[in-house]
């Protein structure tokens, strides 16, 4: 088993037990494990369970669990707790606004048994009866179900990539042909995808039952011509709002790039394919060269074991400089995060002297004192006046008290953008792609005050957030703000999400020259030194 799957198997084994009423101290211990293996991509294979116990939040017990499950596929503890319990409530878990204990009173009080009863039950106001229960809280549920069920046979991009990456390549050798290509919204790599739809230049029927079964996704084969191959590409790139009309074709081009150009218009890179609208830039060739992963000069926003970081600081510098970048900027949480262990100001000031130790080691490389502060509920941010100056820049984010109208969460966000102190606004909406829709907020007036306030807005490039939302990046470079494109990284190997921050930077056409951190090293110090004048 991977890192990934142990931690939704000891999540979910944290969750049946507290539905069960199990040893709560118990049940404590296994969720942060989960917790803390679900933030990483920490490699935990051949490791022994002495190796495994000197991680840390993980302890004796929990190691022979990992050990169990790494050996087994199975772990006898949570087979025996899922043999106890309907299918149906298990699914019920992973409805957001309801925990183990309601999931455990909806079960036992209204014997409701799977989410389609649940939803049934919301529409009857049934939940109103269980105490605990109001009205906001079915109404919550109701919508969660909804989005869940809006979502089913959703992917996020991510997940899908090296599958389909896989697949071209065993085509391509299977039947002897370079004329194979991911293509709809894999090639115009949307961040969530239905289907893998891969185009072959071949007369015969395709076969690939050997892959079938590996992912369970959707996978469409479409075959064409060798001649009408790159004709055939453009098309099903295409969005469905997407077209040019009048488009010619000859059979002698052997490329994209001279098809477009054989109908005077700019290269659309197949990012970009998306809506009509980029026609007429391509008409007029003013579409500008968008940003690619190589273009970034440093990483911001990052976590360490200062707070719910696996790596320590010293560790995520070293492997950031590894890479190529010129400096790093650790955001480790601010002390309202108590879920995250966040930094109280005597633990921030010891960070800051390992810091400026390491800078003297490092050097030319640089790593940057920044905190993710919380915007607090009023929009204030978290720390006072003198340990908020402390830091060269501050990433503020909302993580708590999500559940906010359109009005509330727009003039929470603004005050925090307005406080001269915030210098990058993170993961704008709060969003969890598949998994939690953000808050509702006025783009336009946020990105506005950004404009006026000459602050930064964040492309969090982790891949369940991407966040600000690409189709926003167009009226944030008509505004003037600048987008900085931050792996969130609790773990090292995290920041090799900047490479899906970017792929969906490009559909925005983001160019380098309004991306943040594709400034140099010298360039971002003056900018921050600037800011706190």
């Amino acid at each position: 088993m991977i890192t990934d799957e142990i931690a939704k198997a000891l999540k979910l084994l944290s969750q049946l037990m507290e539905l069960h009423e199990v040893n709560p101290f118990k049940i404590k211990s296994i969720a942060n494990a989960a917790y803390k293996l679900d933030k990483t991509d920490l490699d935990l294979e051949g490791k022994s369970i002495d190796e495994l116990e000197k991680i840390e939040g993980i302890g004796k017990s929990i190691a022979v669990k990992i050990n169990e499950l790494q050996t087994t596929n199975h772990l006898k503890e949570l087979d025996e707790m899922i043999s106890k319990t309907p299918l149906g409530v298990i699914d019920m878990l992973g409805v957001k606004g309801i925990g183990p204990k309601k999931v455990g009173q909806l079960w036992r009080e209204l014997e409701i048994e799977s989410i389609g009863e649940l939803l049934y039950a919301c529409n009857e106001n049934r939940l109103l009866s269980l105490k605990g229960f109001g009205f906001k809280t079915q109404e919550q549920v109701k919508k969660q179900i909804e989005f869940f069920q809006s979502n089913a046979g959703k992917f996020l991009y991510a997940s899908v990539e090296t599958f389909a990456f896989e697949l071209v390549d065993y085509i391509k050798e299977k039947y002897k042909t370079n004329l194979v290509s991911l293509t709809g919204e894999m090639r115009r790599k949307c961040e969530v995808i239905e289907k893998v739809e891969i185009l072959i230049a071949s007369e015969s029927l395709v076969n690939i039952d050997e892959f079938e079964n590996k992912i369970n996704v959707k996978i469409q084969l479409i075959t064409c011509s060798e001649k009408q191959f790159y004709l055939k590409l453009i098309e099903t790139t295409f969005s469905d709002n997407f077209n040019i009309p009048d488009f010619k074709f000859d059979e002698s081009i052997k490329n994209e790039k001279e098809l477009f150009a054989y109908n005077k218009l700019q290269y659309i890179e197949p990012e970009l394919r998306e809506s009509h609208e980029i026609v007429q830039l391509a008409k007029e060739h003013t579409i500008p060269q968008l940003i690619d992963v190589k273009d970034l000069r440093g990483i911001l926003h990052n976590h360490s074991t200062y707070s719910d970081g696996v790596n320590t600081l010293k560790e995520m510098a070293e492997y950031c400089k590894e890479l190529g970048y010129e400096y790093l900027g650790i955001c480790d949480h601010s002390q309202s995060a108590f879920y995250a262990d966040g930094m109280k100001p005597e633990k921030v000031f010891l960070q800051h002297t390992e810091i400026d130790e390491l800078n003297k080691k490092l050097f030319p490389f640089k790593i940057f004192k920044g905190i993710e502060s919380d915007i607090l509920n009023d929009g204030s941010l978290d720390y006072e006046e003198d340990v908020l100056k402390s830091f060269d820049f501050i990433v503020a984010s909302v993580h708590s008290n999500l559940k906010m109208n359109e009005e509330k969460a727009t003039a929470r966000l603004i005050k925090a953008i307005e406080n001269p102190y915030t210098t990058i606004l993170g993961h704008p909406t709060g969003r969890l792609l598949l998994s939690r829709p953000g808050y509702p907020l006025d783009h336009k007036k946020i990105i506005d005050a950004c404009a006026a306030n000459g602050v930064v807005i964040e492309l969090n490039a982790h891949p369940y957030r991407l966040d600000i939302d690409w189709r926003w990046i167009p009226y944030c470079l008509k505004k003037g703000v600048v987008i900085s494109i931050n792996p969130d990284a609790h773990e090292k190997h995290g920041y090799h999400d900047m490479y899906f921050g970017t792929c969906v930077a490009r559909k925005g056409m983001l160019s380098k020259e309004m991306c943040f951190n594709a400034l140099s090293l010298n360039e971002v110090e003056t900018y921050f030194k600037n800011r706190k004048l």
